[in-house]
């Protein structure tokens, strides 16, 4: 089957992308408001650009009503917020921060989640995550204008924060870390069983 996503609604096509972009990771990003209130949200559109200087993005979608999430309101007032890694054991508390609470929400009191200082921004991190990434915003591109457009989000991350037991070398345990992913609608994935291939050296492969 062929299919040219101008023949079709914005909300088959999405279809299409989450079922076949997969898996996918999922970045819980912890924002604050210019009020002040915390805000804490997963999206499954995430992942790293380069490592000098480390660069991160993620993107939001626009919504059924047109409004923009939380999320990007705070990002784009405070220019910072802080990605938290999810792991297996707290997938049903990130899950509760996926419903689109009304802007004056603290998702972290809503999921039971714990919150805790940044060094170098003013979003908090999750304490449960294993890993926490400290950004500043570098850029924000927008693509569309009405329900299904969305936003990427670039930052800069400024501080690592790892739970000593992960890290050897700079090398991350997977089997500690225990990362979920993002499957199509409601699925999600482990991380535990996995496979190695090791990349061609030259001399290696035919003709080369």
């Amino acid at each position: 089957m062929t299919i040219d996503p101008k023949d079709y609604d914005y909300s088959n096509i999405y279809k299409l992308m989450i079922g076949s972009i997969v898996p996918r990771p999922i970045a819980f990003v912890s924002t604050v408001s210019r009020d002040g209130i915390r805000n804490l949200a997963p999206f499954s559109f995430f992942n790293g650009v380069c490592s000098n200087p480390p660069i991160v993005l993620f993107s939001t979608v626009i919504r059924k009503d047109g409004g923009h999430k939380d999320t990007l309101n705070n990002v784009e007032a405070t220019k910072e917020f802080v990605i938290n890694i999810v792991s297996e054991d707290f997938g049903e508390e990130m899950n509760i921060c996926s419903f689109d609470f009304p802007p004056d929400v603290d998702e972290f009191k809503e999921s039971g989640l714990t919150p805790i200082p940044s060094d170098l921004v003013k979003a908090p991190r999750v304490q449960e995550s294993r890993i926490q990434m400290e950004c500043k915003l570098v850029q924000i591109i927008h693509f569309g204008q009405g329900p299904g457009g969305g936003s990427t989000v670039f930052g800069e991350v400024v501080r690592f924060h790892i739970q000593d037991q992960l890290l050897d070398n700079f090398k991350i345990d997977p089997d500690k870390l225990q990362a979920i992913g993002r499957m199509g609608g409601p699925t999600y994935t482990r991380t535990m069983d996995r496979f190695d291939l090791v990349r061609p050296k030259a001399g290696e492969l035919k003709n080369v």
